[in-house]
């Protein structure tokens, strides 16, 4: 999942630069904004491109470890093989970011507000449910317990909050959250 959790704070970078991926539209059923200012075309495609080399090298130490250390699968038998899963989650998590600021929106929580949970957890499921459908053996495989998903959603949120405190004391974010 790293490059999930990458995408995520590299989505910062552009510091609220470009256009909102939302064109200012507003949702007709409540006439509050789809996705909010924040949510930018440049975090979108910053974020899941600065993540993807992350990915590559994550799945090149995979391949590179003895197979009595694999801790985790593969995602291919070749790092580009593994790249389009890489980019599956590095997208994937800005498509969950946004899928957030989505159903924030529908609660009319103001962009930047903090909402637990909206704000950890779409960012890392979004990815894991899309693979889950174009690699089921993988995903399924990796995320099939609740075990798992229940560590992987215990981990992100405290991975979660010290990232954004860190990119809040660096001045990349607004809120530390």
């Amino acid at each position: 999942m790293l490059p999930a959790y990458l995408a995520s704070a590299f989505a910062t970078l552009p510091r609220g630069w470009g256009a909102p991926m939302d064109l200012g539209r507003t949702w007709r059923r409540d006439g509050r904004r789809v996705l909010g200012p924040s949510k930018t075309w440049s975090g979108f495609l910053v974020g899941g491109t600065l993540a993807v080399p992350f990915g590559a090298l994550e799945a090149w130490l995979i391949l590179a470890a003895p197979p009595n250390l694999a801790l985790v699968p593969r995602w291919g038998p070749s790092v580009l093989a593994a790249l389009p899963i890489v980019a599956l989650v590095s997208y994937g998590a800005m498509a969950g970011d946004a899928l957030g600021s989505f159903l924030k929106r529908r609660l009319d929580r103001p962009s930047g507000a903090r909402t637990l949970l909206l704000d950890q957890l779409p960012f890392v499921l979004v990815p894991i449910a899309l693979g889950a459908l174009v690699d089921p053996r993988l995903f399924v495989g990796t995320f099939g317990s609740w075990e798992a998903v229940l560590w992987l959603l215990v981990f992100t949120l405290g991975l979660h909050s010290a990232f954004n405190l860190i990119g809040f004391r660096a001045g990349l974010k607004k809120v530390p959250w």
